[in-house]
């Protein structure tokens, strides 16, 4: 299964030439955390992937299903 989310950290992480732990530390999460993420693990915690996204000028947000 394709995660958008999971596709978008690792593209901008690598875009910006950082390591993984490099990320975490910025990000101020887990290094497991992170590695989960971007594995596409199906849950995890909603503030730590925003804390995540702020760094790259994004968010999670609710999308109205007639937008998909």
């Amino acid at each position: 299964m394709d995660n958008p989310i999971a596709k978008f950290v690792k593209e901008k992480r690598k875009q910006l030439k950082l390591t993984q732990p490099e990320l975490a530390e910025k990000a101020g999460v887990g290094l497991r955390f992170l590695r989960e993420l971007e594995q596409g693990k199906k849950t995890v915690r909603l503030d730590k992937v925003n804390q995540v996204l702020a760094l790259f000028g994004a968010c999670v947000g609710v999308v109205k299903n007639d937008d998909i």
